[in-house]
C-alpha cells in the first residue's frame, strides 16, 4: 500500500493548524501498467522538449488535487510549484515518488485508493498514446479511419471496452461553473439513471461532470447494481482546470480535444446535456454537426438538454441559437426537458433502447459506435492562435455542415483561452481573440456569449473573469 514519508506546512500558503499540508510519499501501482522499459522510464523523466515529464507532472498533478474549487490552471500549477514526480524502477516493478503532493489525496498517512488508481491511469495513456498511437509510425493522424482506430485502441487499452456489452452508457455534459440549484438538478438525473441501470459517462471534472455521477452511485446501490461505471474523458490540456473527481473509476485522456469529444460519441449510447459554457455550447456544436451528417440521418442517438426551472432560459438561448445558424434540422435531432429528473431518464432510456434495436438489427457492436460518420473537419485538432481564430469564417452562406465545424472551433478556442495555460499566456502578451463574420453571426455570437459571461458560466471565479476574445462585427 501506499506510505507516507513525511508531511510538514505548504511553505508557499503559511504555517499554522489550518494550513494545506503537502506529502512525500512513495505509490505503487494500481490496476494498470505495473511495469516499465527502461526507454520508456527515460522518456518520463525526461523534461526536455519532446519529454514526457511536463505532461505527466501536470495531469497527475490535477488527479491530486480532486475535490479543489481551483479551474485556473496556471493557480493550481502555481499552488504546486514544488510538487515533483520520480520513477523508482525495482525488481518487482515500479513505483512513483512524489514530492510536495497535495495532502487531499491522502487520508492517514495512506493515498486513497479511487485517486491511486487515476493516477496510474494517467501513467498508462500518457506511455500508450506517445509510443503507441504517435511514434510507432501505425496510424496516419491526417487519416479520418486512422483517427478513429487510435480512438478505439486508446479506449481498449484503458479497457473500456468491455464484452459482453450494453446499450446502457449515458454521456453526460455540462459546465464546472454552475450554480447550486443546477448542481443538485445534475444529481437527481443521475440518481434516476441509476435507478433504472444506466452507466455514467463524463468529463470526469467538478460541477455537471460530477453530479451525475454521485447520483448514479445512489440509484445503483438501491437497485444492488455492483459494478457500476463512471468513466471519466478528458485530455491534458484541460485537466489541471477540471481536476478528475472522486467518484470516476475509469480515467482515460485522450491526446487532444477532438479525440476526447470522439471518444464520447463512439464509447457513449446517448447523451444528456446540463447548463454550462463555452465548454458545453462546444460539445453540443460537434454533437450537432455529427449527427447532421447525411450518414448519419438514420442513427439513432438519444440527446436530451436539461436543467432545474431556473436554466430555462438558458436552453432557450441555446436553442435560439441553434436555430438561427445551423436550423430546424439540428433542432429535430434533440429534446429539451426542464425540472423533470424522471422524465429525463425515461427518455434517455427510450432511446438506448431504439439504439440497441438498432445495433443488433445491423449486427453493430455495443461497445463502440463504428458506424457514425465523424469527418476529418471534426478530427483534425483545432489549435487556437490569433491567426486560426481571426480565419475562421462565420456567415449564413456557408453549408449548414461547415458552419457547425467553425462555431464549435470558435467555442473551442474561447475553452482554451479560458483554462489551457499555454494559451492564457499568449493571450496576455497578444491581446484578446479577434472573432469575425457576418454581421448577423456575430450579434448571435455575441448574444450568447453575453449571456455566459453576465451569468457567470466562463468560471468558476466569475467576479474576476476577463473575456479572451473580441467579437467584431
Amino acid at each position: 500500500m501506499t506510505s507516507q514519508l513525511k508531511s510538514f506546512p505548504d511553505r508557499a500558503l503559511g504555517v499554522g493548524a489550518d494550513s494545506e499540508q503537502i506529502v512525500d510519499a512513495e505509490v505503487w501501482p494500481e490496476g494498470s501498467l505495473e511495469i516499465l522499459s527502461q526507454v520508456e522510464v527515460d522518456q518520463l523523466r525526461d523534461q526536455g522538449e519532446g519529454g514526457l515529464y511536463t505532461i505527466l507532472r501536470r495531469c497527475i498533478l490535477a488527479v491530486l488535487s480532486s475535490g479543489g474549487n481551483i479551474d485556473d490552471a496556471r493557480a493550481v500549477l502555481e499552488k504546486h510549484k514544488d510538487f515533483s514526480v520520480g520513477i523508482i524502477q525495482l525488481d518487482r516493478g515500479l513505483k512513483l515518488s512524489l514530492k510536495a503532493a497535495p495532502s487531499v489525496a491522502f487520508v492517514d498517512g495512506k493515498m486513497i485508493r479511487g485517486i491511486r488508481e487515476l493516477l496510474f491511469a494517467v501513467l498508462r495513456d500518457i506511455v500508450f498514446t506517445n509510443n503507441e498511437i504517435r511514434e510507432s509510425g501505425r496510424f496516419d493522424l491526417q487519416s479520418s479511419d486512422n483517427i478513429t482506430n487510435a480512438v478505439f485502441h486508446i479506449l481498449r487499452n484503458a479497457r473500456l471496452l468491455q464484452t459482453p456489452a450494453d446499450a446502457n452508457l449515458a454521456v453526460c455534459w455540462g459546465g464546472h461553473a454552475i450554480s447550486r440549484d443546477e448542481y443538485d438538478y445534475t444529481k437527481k438525473v443521475g440518481y434516476e439513471l441509476g435507478l433504472r441501470g444506466m452507466n455514467v459517462c463524463t468529463g470526469c471534472g467538478p460541477g455537471a461532470m460530477k453530479g451525475p455521477m454521485k447520483g448514479a452511485t445512489i440509484g445503483h446501490a438501491k437497485q444492488r447494481i455492483r459494478g457500476g461505471r463512471y468513466i471519466g474523458i478528458t485530455e491534458p490540456g484541460i485537466i489541471a482546470a477540471e481536476s478528475p473527481n472522486p467518484i470516476v473509476n475509469a480515467l482515460v485522456i485522450m491526446p487532444d480535444m477532438e479525440k476526447r469529444l470522439e471518444a464520447f460519441v463512439r464509447l457513449g449510447h446517448g447523451i444528456t446535456v446540463f447548463p454550462g459554457g463555452v465548454g458545453t455550447t462546444e460539445e453540443i456544436l460537434y454533437v450537432l454537426g455529427v449527427l447532421l451528417h447525411p450518414d448519419n440521418e438514420k442513427i439513432p442517438f438519444p440527446l436530451i438538454m436539461t436543467g432545474p426551472a431556473n436554466s430555462e432560459s438558458y436552453f432557450r438561448q441555446i436553442d435560439e441559437f441553434v436555430a438561427a445558424t445551423l436550423g430546424k434540422c439540428a433542432q429535430r435531432r434533440y429534446k429539451i426537458i426542464i425540472d423533470d429528473p424522471q422524465q429525463v431518464a425515461r427518455e434517455m432510456l427510450n432511446g438506448l433502447s431504439q439504439v440497441r434495436d438498432f445495433r443488433k438489427h445491423h449486427g453493430d457492436a455495443y461497445y463502440f459506435n463504428w458506424r457514425l460518420k465523424i469527418d476529418d473537419d471534426f478530427q483534425k485538432p483545432f489549435e487556437a492562435t490569433h491567426e486560426s481564430m481571426r480565419a475562421i469564417e462565420i456567415h449564413e452562406d456557408l453549408p449548414v455542415y461547415e458552419l457547425a465545424v467553425n462555431l464549435r472551433r470558435v467555442f473551442s478556442g474561447i475553452v482554451s483561452g479560458n483554462v489551457r495555460v499555454d494559451t492564457i499566456a499568449v493571450i496576455e502578451e497578444q491581446g484578446p481573440f479577434e472573432i469575425r463574420g457576418s454581421r448577423k453571426q456575430m450579434r448571435l455570437l455575441d448574444r450568447l456569449l453575453s449571456a455566459f459571461v453576465a451569468q457567470g458560466r466562463m468560471k468558476i471565479a466569475r467576479e474576476s473573469y476577463s473575456p479572451c476574445y473580441q467579437v467584431r462585427r
